[in-house]
């Protein structure tokens, strides 16, 4: 996917990402560490990881396309887009999550009490994989910001 109705997909579909890995990351910290919101939020937050692990690599594909586009490729643009790159670990990490919350809410259905140390192992996990995505998608924003405003 190259453009969507005359304007080019990445800087569309980037908003997409901005807003829904943030988002998901948030989430999925909230119902690590308190049961009553993975009660109600965990099906949501597996349909907000699943869907931002799905718009990734179109919108990354659609950045190389916009990318390869320009005539001079500048330090702070190729620094972007290699950063991009990196944000489907993240993505997928956020599903990984999300499914680790659904399983533990699984298990809170069949029985009283799961594991103390699984629910604290998920949280921990889920603090990591939530913060370390949002410091990402900032830092990805951020280069891409800079490359098209920085000059300005």
């Amino acid at each position: 996917m190259t453009t969507i109705w005359g304007l080019p997909a990445h800087a569309l579909l980037v908003h997409a990402i901005v807003v829904l890995a943030p988002l998901t990351a948030v989430l999925e910290i909230l119902c690590g560490f308190w049961p009553a919101a993975r009660r109600r939020l965990v099906w949501l937050v597996v349909a907000l990881a699943g869907t931002t692990t799905i718009l990734t690599p179109i919108t990354t594909d659609a950045g190389e396309w916009l990318k390869d586009q320009r005539r001079v490729v500048s330090p702070i643009l190729q620094e972007h887009a290699e950063r991009g790159d990196w944000m489907i670990y993240f993505s997928a990490a956020l599903l990984v999550v999300a499914l680790a919350l659904a399983a533990l809410h699984w298990l809170e259905s069949r029985s009283d009490t799961p594991r103390k140390a699984i629910t604290v192992v998920v949280a921990i996990v889920a603090l990591v994989v939530g913060v370390s995505s949002i410091v990402t998608v900032a830092r990805i924003g951020h280069s891409g910001a800079e490359s098209v405003w920085g000059g300005r």
